[in-house]
């Protein structure tokens, strides 16, 4: 095992040599969309990095989509570009594809190295075709993100496709490539995820931090995709806010919000306090079918709210003892004068009215998520079905019923033919968005922090 890993590594170490293209962060009004395989199409990253922009960006307005389906190679997203991504009108496109392109079953056969040869340079092939035309829109900001890892490390059970992890390292390593010809953005999955399982595993050779089945990360690995794509864009660090107030009502710090209207008496401060972003609410439901991570099962592995999700409140000074937070009026909690001296994290507070009006953020983001992915089967159904029978987008009682006899043999079909059936309609289709659209201008109209009035009082 420790072979495997310092041999691994010493390949993930070739594709971080070179320094990365840069990764601006989106800005009000991007329409940005995320394309890739079924583990964009399941949603979880990029509903991720969405409600990150809607917590800590709640006067920059945006539109992110998914443009994710199951089983997609290089192939296949050069063949649904125009008639799904493209019509979608996206000024900003992350593209991401290798886990599918380099093959499973192929790595435990005679000639696996062969195979792998092939399927690479197929890859490298159908992606030339995806440049070219990604090259004809300059009006369209490009970013190219490797796959997160195949797990074949981890000692799980089921098959293990050795090999596999080398194969993608070298779709990565053409991804890059691409970025730096072309001055494209370049997010890099694979390695960093890579170190994380390997960390994981050095304390339990069946953990992984990625999925149980090798390929599909669970909610928690979602958000730590989410978090390297945030990184790169330069965001880590940015706090929800960082303030400090003193026992004699001084204020020594207020980065990213307001305090006003400071009071102190023995035993209590008091002031206003208004911040410039929300934080990020942690999911506890795990919400990936056969998958029982849940979101904030990732701040086990990552310092997530240390990178991301900081609302410090600090206030030195304090005689000993112990004193209740209160925020109008509400409790959130109580701390000793030595951890008011330190810092407290309010994100990590499910008490505070801001974590709260959050929550309610990431609710309608969870819905927003729900509808989207009845598009992302609707266009599974045309991109690998229908448009392999001539029937793209047909949507006719042909259509139909050849969707209806698939489903007797393709498992996968069988998943998405029963939205298939409401979504051939495009007055369905057409409420569906208006709802998605209904929901974002609600999240943009309730994402706005309000000014609270907190309370330190002795006990």
């Amino acid at each position: 095992m420790k072979k495997l890993l310092y041999a691994f590594g010493l390949g993930m170490a070739s594709l971080s040599a070179q320094a990365q293209a840069p990764v601006k962060p989106f800005q009000a009004k991007d329409r940005v969309i995320f394309v890739g395989n079924s583990i964009t199409e399941a949603g979880a990253y990029v509903s991720y990095v969405y409600l990150y922009y809607m917590t800590h960006f709640p006067g920059r307005p945006l539109v992110i989509m998914n443009g994710g389906v199951g089983g997609d190679r290089a192939a296949e997203i050069y063949r649904r570009l125009d008639y799904d991504i493209m019509a979608k009108h996206p000024n900003v496109l992350v593209l991401t594809f290798g886990m599918n392109d380099t093959g499973y079953f192929e790595f435990n056969q005679a000639n696996a190295d062969e195979t792998a040869r092939q399927r690479i340079a197929a890859s490298a092939e159908n992606y030339g075709k995806i440049e070219a035309r990604l090259k004809a829109m300059p009006q369209v900001t490009k970013i190219l993100m490797s796959s997160p890892p195949y797990d074949e490390i981890s000692d799980l059970k089921g098959d293990v496709f050795k090999g596999k992890s080398k194969a993608m390292l070298k779709i990565a390593e053409f991804q890059e490539a691409s970025a730096k010809k072309n001055n494209w953005g370049f997010v890099d999955l694979l390695r960093p995820l890579t170190a994380i399982n390997e960390r994981l595993l050095q304390e339990n050779p069946a953990s992984t931090g990625l999925g149980h089945d090798r390929i599909h990360p669970g909610n928690a690995g979602h958000l730590i995709m989410a978090a390297q794509f945030l990184k790169d864009q330069g965001l880590a660090g940015k706090p929800v806010a960082d303030f400090s107030v003193d026992a004699a009502g001084k204020v020594a710090k207020a980065e990213n919000c307001k305090i006003s209207n400071v009071t102190h008496a023995a035993g209590k401060v008091s002031f206003d306090y208004l911040a410039e972003s929300l934080p990020f609410p942690l999911d506890t439901v795990p919400r990936i079918f056969g998958n029982p991570q849940k979101q904030i099962d990732a701040l086990q592995w990552i310092p997530f709210a240390e990178e991301f999700d900081k609302e410090m409140i600090t206030v030195p000074g304090l005689e000993a003892g112990t004193y209740s937070l209160l925020m109008d009026g509400h409790k959130v909690g109580e701390w000793d004068a030595a951890a008011f001296a330190a810092g407290i994290n309010l994100a990590l507070q499910g008490e505070t009215p801001e974590y709260k009006q959050a929550q309610s953020i990431m609710q309608l983001n969870i819905r927003r998520q729900e509808l989207e992915a009845r598009f992302r089967s609707y266009y599974w159904v045309q991109a690998d079905f229908m448009d392999k029978r001539g029937l793209r987008l047909k949507d006719n009682a042909a259509a139909l019923d050849s969707a209806r006899a698939g489903t007797k043999t393709d498992v996968f079909l069988r998943f998405h033919e029963g939205t298939y059936e409401t979504a051939i309609y495009p007055e369905m289709r057409a409420a569906w968005q208006h709802e998605i659209d209904t929901i974002i201008a609600l999240v943009y109209k309730l994402n706005k922090p309000a000014t609270h009035h907190i309370e330190i009082v002795k006990n």
